[in-house]
């Protein structure tokens, strides 16, 4: 019988592994995740946090009525024409999209995309630090919180593997506040940089004389050795090698260089349900681009290309189509004024939107109550007002695709009232992998009878 390993055991086991692989640059690596009684979720969420606060207001404009007249007399040099060059991709009749977007709007015309209009922080802050903070938290208003909503979820999931390789990643090299004093999450480049670094001539004597380190039927012993495996299973997966599905093409920079290693992540089928990704320079005070040119359009494009590359390339691949699976979520710590200034910038505001990408995703619509743009419906006077906490739309999927009902440990003080709807209801839940089975045929090093997905 398989020796058990509690949750603690193991992530000591990993400690104590990696401590023993110093010199060897790997680092900012833990493994493990809750026990699981019951069905196993095998959904995988990826949060892109869009940093500086974009405007919102610019990427999905109101289209005609009184909105309309508000928005073009705040916004004479910025404004996005609604016909001629340019102009908006209508995505209702209320609302258009940034032409910058377009490799997202034919995702969201397939009803892949869904977009939630005046959605934020229910507070008055406008500093960059304090909203990204109470957002990545999970507790606006709170900033002494010890743990990250993503952690948090993590630590409450009931429906997760007794052993995951690698629950959580955050890409760019450093862990994001969404996973603050997390023991489950690996911060990495690429996976292809997942591995042992030193000399070559001595890498072999490194990886034999750890395995002799954990020869024995102890916990600890156990616990290493899952590390040891874990980085064999990356390395035997060639991930440097990589080749995008589909004809998938990713933006060139670190953003669409991140995109493409979570989809090998994903691809690789070792448990990966979390991906943490930033894009930044969204602080756009000056020389924002008049229209729909100049630097915000240049953003938008590389946001929309990497992510369209990343359903793409994850669209109907591997053994189960691996976008029935995928939700992205897209946020930012706020929106911009509804007024343009002197320097063809926009200034921090208040309401912004969010974007929720996927195969069970009810997309092709905007959601969300629309508070308007007269000065009467205005934050303080001048901003889009909040009428959606951005911990309903998290909340949202939370529940409806990685099914975790602990709303209240994710998000401390936090009630739930009800759906906005943009979740498809679940599939039928897999069978069971049957017991004596391994998850990957090519590395039969792990019985992992804990996944319900064979991917051969």
């Amino acid at each position: 019988m398989p020796l058990q390993l509690t949750r603690r055991q193991f992530m000591v086991g990993c400690s104590t592994a990696i401590a023993a692989m110093a010199g060897s640059r790997l680092t900012n690596v833990a493994f493990a995740s809750p026990t699981a009684p019951g069905s196993t979720n095998q959904d995988i969420l990826v949060a892109v946090f869009l940093r500086g606060g974009w405007d919102a207001l610019n990427v999905i404009p109101p289209l005609g009525g009184a909105d309309r007249a508000a928005y073009e007399a705040a916004r004479a040099e910025l404004k996005i024409p609604v016909t001629g060059a340019g102009s908006l991709l209508q995505l209702d009749n209320r609302f258009g999209l940034h032409p910058a977007m377009a490799p997202l709007f034919d995702l969201y015309r397939a009803g892949k995309l869904a977009v939630i209009h005046a959605v934020g922080l229910n507070n008055d802050t406008r500093s960059h630090f304090d909203a990204m903070q109470y957002i990545e938290l999970g507790t606006p208003g709170v900033k002494t919180t010890t743990t990250g909503w993503l952690t948090r979820h993590l630590q409450s999931a009931t429906n997760l593997p007794p052993t995951i390789l690698i629950p959580a990643v955050a890409t760019g090299g450093s862990m994001p506040t969404s996973l603050l004093n997390s023991t489950e999450a690996v911060s990495m480049t690429s996976p292809d940089s997942f591995r042992f670094s030193g000399h070559w001539f001595y890498e072999s004597d490194q990886r034999m004389m750890l395995r002799r380190m954990y020869d024995g039927d102890t916990w600890l012993y156990q616990a290493g050795l899952r590390t040891l495996d874990t980085i064999d299973i990356i390395e035997s997966a060639d991930p440097g090698t990589y080749t995008p599905g589909n004809g998938a093409v990713y933006p060139n920079g670190e953003f669409g260089y991140q995109l493409q290693a979570i989809a090998q992540m994903i691809k690789m089928n070792i448990g990966l349900r979390l991906a943490s990704i930033d894009l930044g320079g969204w602080d756009t005070h000056e020389s924002q681009g008049d229209g729909s040119t100049g630097y915000l359009a240049g953003l938008l494009q590389q946001l929309a290309q990497g992510l369209a590359a990343l359903y793409r390339d994850l669209d109907g691949s591997g053994c189960a189509g691996w976008t029935q699976r995928l939700t992205v979520v897209v946020m930012s710590e706020f929106g911009r004024r509804l007024q343009e200034n002197a320097s063809h910038g926009t200034d921090h505001g208040h309401g912004s939107a969010m974007l929720v990408l996927g195969g069970r995703v009810k997309g092709g619509k905007v959601y969300g109550a629309w508070p308007g743009l007269l000065d009467e419906q205005l934050y303080d006077g001048i901003d889009l007002a909040v009428t959606t906490d951005y911990r309903r739309v998290l909340s949202e999927i939370l529940i409806g695709r990685l099914g975790n009902t602990a709303i209240s440990t994710v998000f401390p003080g936090y009630t739930f009232d009800s759906p906005l709807g943009f979740i498809m209801d679940p599939p039928t839940p897999p069978v069971p992998i049957p017991p004596g089975l391994t998850h990957r045929t090519y590395l039969p090093l792990i019985s992992r009878t804990e996944d319900t997905l064979i991917c051969p």
